[in-house]
């Protein structure tokens, strides 16, 4: 199954739709606007929160949570790096393989393909698509994705949000 996120510049919340392959309505993301640090909290399209993500605070290098039916599965974390940007994501054994920094990879547990992330080409601003191969993965691989996005937005210094416009 596939799910479609488009990158919006210029915005001041994290607030936009995730659609499935067919262009529906599939998640919710809403982004707390006076909070420290980035939370993000993902909800069905019932408003029922399937996920949350927090950035931890006072850590050298970018960290955040992933939590699933309110109960902390991951960390993401940034690695130090000169030449390359590395993810670790703690708790599930995921492994990221390819570019981040590009929004072209995947995430893999033992060889077995749990997710890839592609950025389309030849659209208005950025689109990128999450092929999740097991649906029983789909809420924690886009989480896992989402706090990717928001590690990398973190350590670049840029505010990015992305957007179903």
């Amino acid at each position: 199954m596939k799910l479609y996120m488009k990158e919006k510049f210029f915005s001041w919340t994290d607030q936009f739709t995730i659609k499935d392959e067919h262009g529906w309505d599939k998640y919710f993301v809403e982004g707390e606007f006076l909070s420290l640090g980035k939370r993000l909290h993902v909800t069905d399209i019932h408003g029922r929160e399937v996920a949350f993500i927090q950035q931890k605070l006072f850590t050298l290098m970018p960290r955040f949570t992933v939590s699933v039916a309110g109960r902390e599965i991951a960390e993401i974390r940034k690695e130090f790096t000169l030449f390359f940007q590395r993810y670790v994501i703690d708790g599930l054994g995921w492994e990221i393989e390819g570019s981040v920094w590009e929004h072209n990879y995947e995430i893999r547990k033992n060889g077995r393909l749990i997710v890839r992330i592609d950025k389309e080409w030849f659209t208005w601003g950025d689109s990128y698509c999450l092929e999740v191969l097991d649906p029983a993965d789909e809420i924690l691989a886009l989480a896992v994705v989402l706090t990717i996005d928001c590690v990398t937005e973190s350590s670049s210094g840029a505010s990015v949000t992305i957007s179903s416009n």
